[in-house]
């Protein structure tokens, strides 16, 4: 099943995006992308364990602050789904459960709405949100990788 199915079918992500460059972001982008994809593949547990994983609550909040970002991104001139594949990269690799992946969705749905009802237009405030969510994420994603990687 793709995450454009499996989010909840909702068709939030079809936003017409407003012209907006950064070059700092989009530097920070490509290194927050990398990040994701090491901690999708250090944290990958065993689907069969008893209690929460320690890592649990932190992959949960990447996938909000990845939905975040996917609306964000889009409302200020970012072209295309990167954000929504970064989510789709993590649940390939954690492969969750039936239950866990759609606590997945939820956190990332939660996030993409947390800011589409806020904002219709990008404005500083939504250019700040995005430079503090790039930043919480890849601190997340380095936290994660570096206390429970291989």
């Amino acid at each position: 099943m793709s995450i454009q199915n499996g989010l909840a079918g909702d068709k939030m992500f079809r936003h017409k995006a407003l012209p907006f460059h950064r070059k700092a972001l989009m530097t920070r982008a490509s290194a927050f992308l990398a990040a994701c994809l090491a901690v999708s593949v250090a944290a990958a547990a065993p689907p069969a364990l008893a209690a929460e994983a320690p890592f649990e609550p932190g992959l949960m909040r990447l996938a909000e602050v990845l939905g975040s970002l996917h609306f964000l991104r889009n409302l200020c001139g970012e072209k295309g789904d990167q954000w929504r594949i970064q989510m789709e990269k993590l649940l390939e690799s954690e492969n969750p459960d039936p239950d866990r992946r759609a606590r997945f969705i939820a956190s990332f749905n939660r996030g993409y709405r947390s800011f589409s009802g806020t904002y219709t237009q990008c404005t500083p405030s939504a250019a700040e949100a995005i430079a503090r969510y790039m930043k919480e994420g890849e601190t997340l994603s380095r936290d994660i990788a570096s206390r429970y990687g291989n």
